[in-house]
């Protein structure tokens, strides 16, 4: 058993590496993000104050699962639960996608249309190709 002072010097090491790795400075454009995953959080916050539909939808689910006779309260951790042991790779992809602004997906577009052809298509070419603009000579 972890007692209080190791988890405290334990959490103390991680937040000094997180720091070590963090530089003053500007940002160039190129370095992407790497997404760390934190594994030991256990709490997650969902905030669906701004999401009304999916706000209803909740309460929704939730009533129906509650009207019963017998067994506990069936609370929203457990949809939770449930929906993400239910999610696919199709799902995910989904997800994936769903998460990228319009100029990544113009980007992704463009580096696959850019490997079908041997990298020998430009970003401009890509904009008049796609775009169907005829180029008066």
């Amino acid at each position: 058993m972890i007692g209080k002072d190791d988890k405290n010097s334990l959490i103390g090491n991680v937040v000094k590496e997180v720091r070590a790795e963090k530089r003053k400075g500007r940002k160039s454009k190129n370095n992407k993000v790497v997404f760390k995953i934190n594994k030991e959080q256990t709490r997650f916050r969902v905030d669906l104050g701004r999401d009304l539909e999916v706000l209803r939808k909740v309460f929704d689910l939730l009533e129906k699962a509650n009207n019963k006779e017998y067994g506990r309260k069936i609370t929203f951790k457990d949809l939770a639960f449930w929906g993400i042991t239910k999610i696919s790779s199709k799902d995910m992809e989904k997800i994936q996608k769903a998460s990228m602004t319009k100029m990544e997906k113009v980007e992704r577009f463009f580096n696959e249309l850019k490997a079908k052809t041997s990298g020998d298509i430009t970003h401009g070419e890509f904009l008049v190709k796609k775009l169907n603009i005829v180029e008066l000579i």
